[in-house]
């Protein structure tokens, strides 16, 4: 059975291997130099800075939202949300707990606010924080997070970036653009097993957290955290709470497969990948969620065509791969999403399998479509 979710994803034989195995302790020479690698291997997948903090701590992409979220926000704080989905309702909510004031400029599911819409808020108000989710797992949209970034720095507001279905996928520069958190989960583009909450904040986010009048929870408190990975990166032991040791004995494998492809080669091949998908789905009739031009490159959030529903994932199934139906609260039965990001992208017999299944399954749908040609244009553009 093939998994080609938005994540969690296929996971490459070398990562799986690395993660094989009896555990480490935290504070052993071999576990100390993959945790400093990753650390180091982190700047440069996210293209962040020297002075750019890396965070890794056990957990999911949720709990990355909230060290984000918590680090850079007292109470009375006004945040602004740019909201194109499940996961931009998501941290306003945390927000809100954390006792910010938050405003949303948001749009209908499929499209995304505007740079205008955006700088017209920002220029309305005097805020502290912008948030954004580069890619919405839940409708395939992805933000200009360049001009975003940009943006918010000319403001001086602070920016935060969810990037969990985005991260090495999309491409993403954040000393460039000048953004200050840029957070993202393990199960996703990354390559490895859920499990790990990561995470990169520039020296305004760590200055911020510095300047707090109320203190994180104590597991997520960056200046718990950072002598911790200070210490890693110049070779030391040290700890607090144990780390992950298996999983990031394998981020380190990842991590360094991705750096030795070269950023740009990786950005490309998903753009690659996402185009032969997209021209697959529109051989079939089928559309996107997302606008032209907004649709992400590390999955696919497609609308089921008339008088074909969610039974179309059961058909896709029984032919051997597993995608995803809708997330949007207010059109999941309407839509499904298929991953195709990670290992799964360095794979065309993945995504060719998933063509085809998708293909097949709408035929036992009664949807009308033609299987060998959907694949052939799928080959044809990989």
């Amino acid at each position: 059975m093939l998994l080609m979710i938005p994540g969690p994803i296929e996971v490459a034989p070398t990562v799986l291997e690395a993660a094989a195995g009896a555990p480490a302790s935290h504070v052993s020479p071999a576990f100390i130099e993959h945790f400093g690698s990753v650390l180091e291997r982190m700047r440069t997948v996210w293209g962040a800075g020297p002075d750019a903090q890396p965070m890794v701590v056990a957990g999911g992409g949720t709990l990355a939202m909230e060290i984000a979220v918590t680090n850079v926000t007292d109470a009375g704080d006004r945040v602004l949300v740019v909201n194109t989905g499940y996961f931009g309702d998501r941290i306003a909510d945390m927000f809100e707990r954390r006792g910010a004031i938050v405003d949303h400029v948001r749009v209908e599911p499929g499209k995304a606010p505007t740079t205008a819409q955006v700088e017209s808020a920002l220029n309305s108000r005097r805020y502290k924080v912008m948030a954004v989710t580069h890619v919405d797992t839940s409708t395939g949209v992805r933000t200009d997070a360049e001009a975003l970034a940009k943006l918010a720095r000319a403001h001086n507001v602070l920016s935060i970036f969810d990037g969990v279905c985005a991260t090495a996928g999309e491409r993403f520069e954040m000393e460039a653009w000048g953004a200050d958190v840029y957070l993202t989960a393990s199960q996703k583009a990354i390559g490895l097993p859920p499990g790990l909450a990561l995470l990169m904040m520039s020296a305004r986010a760590v200055a911020r957290r510095a300047e707090l009048t109320q203190a994180p929870p104590m597991t997520l408190d960056l200046l718990q955290w950072k002598p911790i990975f200070d210490a890693y990166e110049q070779r030391k032991g040290s700890y607090f709470s144990t780390p992950a040791t298996t999983l990031i004995k394998a981020l380190d494998v990842g991590l360094g497969e991705i750096v030795n492809d070269g950023m740009d080669t990786v950005f490309a091949r998903h753009q690659r990948v996402a185009d032969a998908m997209r021209a697959a789905w529109k051989s079939m009739g089928l559309t996107l969620l997302a606008d032209e031009g907004l649709a992400a490159n590390t999955l696919s959030a497609i609308r089921y065509p008339e008088g074909v529903g969610p039974e179309l994932t059961k058909a896709i199934k029984e032919r051997g791969v597993i995608v995803a139906g809708g997330l949007h609260p207010d059109l999941k039965t309407e839509y499904f999403r298929v991953g195709h990001m990670g290992y799964s992208a360095r794979r065309p017999d993945h995504l060719l399998s998933t063509v085809r299944a998708v293909a097949e399954g709408l035929v036992a749908c009664g949807h009308n479509v033609d299987v060998e040609a959907a694949v052939k244009v799928a080959a044809a553009a990989l």
